[in-house]
């Protein structure tokens, strides 16, 4: 049986080609995983299918550019508003957020320790409404 720790290992080493059938990766752990890559604002955790779980700690501002594909946040740690192009939303620790694809938005006036999961999945071009 593989240990925790060496699938913990696994998954950082090559966060894409991940295939196992279940993860756990604790905040403190993906903290320890940054920077993010040149070119990226989030620092790759987890990978499977169409699925791809980032880290976001924004310093200041936030730069974000609409993506090509649906997303969800899940606020994680600290608070701040978030601007889903026309409207200003208060998030905490424990928030939820979709954005479908395409959509201008970002975080703004966010605490020094916010951290937020984010979730990117679907094609390109966003899920169709059910």
């Amino acid at each position: 049986m593989t240990s925790p720790k060496s699938l913990l290992q696994r998954l950082y080493a090559d966060p894409v080609k991940t295939s196992m059938r279940i993860v756990h990766v604790s905040l403190a752990d993906a903290l320890t995983k940054g920077p993010p890559p040149t070119g990226n604002l989030a620092v790759p955790i987890f990978s499977h299918g169409s699925l791809v779980v980032e880290l976001y700690t924004p310093v200041g501002l936030d730069p974000q550019k609409p993506h090509s594909r649906d997303e969800v946040y899940f606020v994680t740690r600290g608070k701040g508003f978030f601007l889903d192009g026309e409207q200003r939303h208060s998030v905490e620790s424990g928030s939820f957020v979709f954005v479908p694809a395409g959509h201008t938005h970002r975080f703004e006036d966010f605490s020094s320790d916010f951290v937020v999961w984010v979730a990117f999945y679907g094609p390109e071009g966003g899920e169709s409404a059910a």
